[in-house]
């Protein structure tokens, strides 16, 4: 199965699996499953159905999720990447950020960290925080 493929059915899962009528529709299906436990017997066959089923259920579910989630952050990313592209004194070093390695995300967080610390003590003396500092004022970090 090719990707697009894959995508377009884990899109329509998803969306399918959140509704409320799928919820309505397995909570149906375990409520029926308890109500047969007494003509069962309550063995250990009529358990195992419950258990196979959820089991199943959720195992291809992960990969459901997974796959919508990441396709939502990559879209979400890419629109964050646009809007700080098409923003005047923003700084273009910040794109595709979340392909950077840890050392290189941990000094940029530390860097916005300083700039936070100085905006707070700027409005602590009553000046205004709503400068935007160019990326060489606050290199060391």
């Amino acid at each position: 199965m090719n990707n697009f493929r894959f995508s377009r059915l884990a899109r329509r899962t998803a969306v399918l699996c959140g509704r409320p009528t799928t919820f309505i529709v397995a909570a149906g299906a375990v409520l029926l499953w308890a109500l047969t436990g007494p003509i069962f017997g309550f063995s250990n066959t009529w358990q195992l159905v419950i258990n196979t089923a959820t089991t199943i259920v959720t195992f291809l579910m992960v990969f459901i999720i997974q796959n919508t989630q990441t396709r939502d952050t990559d879209a979400m990313q890419l629109k964050l990447d646009e809007l700080i592209r098409a923003t005047q004194g923003a700084h273009n070093a910040l794109l595709d950020l979340e392909d950077l390695e840890d050392d290189q995300l941990e000094r940029y967080r530390r860097r916005y960290e300083a700039l936070a610390a100085r905006a707070r003590e700027k409005l602590k003396r009553g000046q205004i925080d709503t400068d935007s500092p160019d990326i060489k004022d606050f290199k060391t970090g």
